[in-house]
């Protein structure tokens, strides 16, 4: 239970810390692999196509299985990621009909069970945790609470740091347009003051000059503020 507090205590941290993705997936896997004595664990995640990709693995083996799983489409990651729940294999010698060719590898380098967990968060499912066996042999109950806890730890982690990305995203979107209608503003008064009219009519001659030149307004704005006489036939004062 001490190691178990640690752990979360770890995870918690690397939170809210400088966040690296590899370096925490990689750190959950270890941890999880430790904490109920797996021989191995791996992490695959979804990319944009919706497809599993390899993010991390506790050794060299379990990435090769993983990435296996990824290749060939078949495995218990990606079932659990489709149907969205654990799937506990307690003896692999009676999944050949399920994962041939999955089964076939993952014996062949020493395994006897594997368990997959989902990563989700609700109805939302971005990946699967791998858990690989020496032995033949299910899961403790208390086990699978801890490793789905892990699991569920891992996806409140990943999907806040998505969607801190995505509000920097729209932060700097909204500051850059917020920027450029300050310049048209700006544009629009140098254009008023030099022909005499009001900014409606200065924005309409700006505006037409960029229909007429294929030109963007944000960039044609720019250059009255900054530099108005590289644009003579928009700056010139009529006659």
């Amino acid at each position: 239970m001490e190691r178990l507090g640690e752990v979360f205590v770890q995870v918690a941290d690397t939170l809210v810390s400088d966040f690296d993705l590899i370096e925490f997936l990689q750190m959950v896997t270890a941890h999880t692999s430790e904490l109920i004595d797996a021989q191995a664990a791996g992490l695959l995640l979804a990319g944009q196509d919706g497809g599993l990709q390899l993010m991390a693995a506790s050794d060299e083996r379990a990435e090769m299985l993983e990435l296996f799983q990824v290749q060939a489409h078949e495995g218990p990651c990606q079932d659990c990621y489709r149907e969205g729940k654990p799937v506990l294999v307690a003896d692999l010698s009676v999944a050949g009909a399920r994962w041939p060719r999955f089964t076939r590898h993952a014996v062949s380098a020493g395994y006897r069970s594997v368990h997959a967990f989902p990563l989700r968060l609700r109805d939302q499912v971005i990946g699967a945790l791998n858990m690989f066996g020496r032995d033949v042999g299910g899961m403790a109950t208390s086990d699978i609470r801890v490793v789905q806890a892990l699991a569920d730890v891992a996806t409140i982690g990943l999907l806040q740091e998505r969607a801190i990305h995505r509000g920097e995203v729209l932060t700097e979107q909204l500051q850059a347009a917020l920027t450029t209608r300050i310049v048209i503003e700006q544009a629009k008064g140098v254009l008023a003051q030099i022909h005499g009219t009001t900014p409606d009519q200065a924005f309409e001659r700006l505006r037409a000059y960029c229909r007429s030149h294929g030109a963007r307004l944000s960039v044609i704005a720019s250059t009255v503020v900054a530099d108005p006489a590289r644009l003579p036939e928009l700056t010139r004062p009529m006659p």
